[in-house]
């Protein structure tokens, strides 16, 4: 499987509305967001991270569109985000985000190697216990129930956010019985957009022949082989 040039910059967009959603929250935590009450403005936040846990399971969608759209059907409807990995992962176990830093290479000819992340980052796991917590602040809550904890859930908010920063800011996304990978970055230097660059080894390459970015209009040089 290879992604076309739609694809890919439709990943990139659902990229950039995950940083927009950031800033919101981090708006709301640090206290330049207000919405009149700290219950509403909790609310606020964990609205934000709920989405975009939501765009992150979509996001894996768009890079598994053929394959799933031919295992189910009516995927165009499907917005539940744990119930989208887990069936993306019956398709390819090795779907979900690999966060990764960039380090100086020792070998001939290879700028940058590209070494997993160990730790810190949202895995598969701390994705589905944050969603489903969040649900339990989202709804109006039984009178004769626990009142909410709120300071809780502001520290679940934060540390999410936090380790979704660390998930997306370089990560690797593996394509559907393919040796080629998506690499993208939520930012630059050049600039504070989303790119994303197609890495496969140099005689299997078939996909887009440039960089792609959340600007449509962008047209990169290609950084097309490992």
């Amino acid at each position: 499987m290879s992604l076309n040039t739609d694809e890919i910059e439709l990943y990139c967009r659902i990229m950039e509305e995950v940083k927009r959603r950031t800033s919101v929250i981090q708006g709301c935590l640090g206290g330049q967001i207000n919405i009149l009450y700290q219950a509403t403005t909790i609310e606020c936040a964990a609205l934000q991270l709920r989405k975009i846990l939501e765009l992150i399971a979509l996001a894996s969608l768009v890079a598994h569109k053929d394959e799933y759209a031919r295992q189910y059907p009516k995927f165009a409807s499907n917005w539940h985000a744990e119930r989208i990995l887990r069936d993306i992962e019956k398709i390819n176990k090795d779907f979900y985000p690999r966060p990764i830093n960039e380090v100086l290479s020792a070998r001939p000819g290879i700028k940058t190697d590209l070494v997993d992340l160990e730790d810190g980052f949202l895995t598969k796991n701390d994705f589905i216990k944050a969603y489903n917590s969040l649900g339990d602040i989202l709804h109006a809550r039984n009178p004769f129930a626990t009142p909410s904890d709120y300071g809780q859930f502001k520290n679940l908010v934060s540390d999410t956010i936090g380790k979704i920063t660390k998930l997306l800011n370089t990560h690797q996304i593996r394509l559907y019985k393919s040796p080629n990978f998506l690499l993208v970055h939520m930012k630059e230097e050049r600039d504070d957009r989303v790119h994303a660059y197609i890495f496969a080894p140099k005689d299997k390459y078939d996909g887009p022949r440039r960089a792609i970015d959340g600007d449509a209009g962008a047209d990169q040089k290609m950084q097309g082989k490992t």
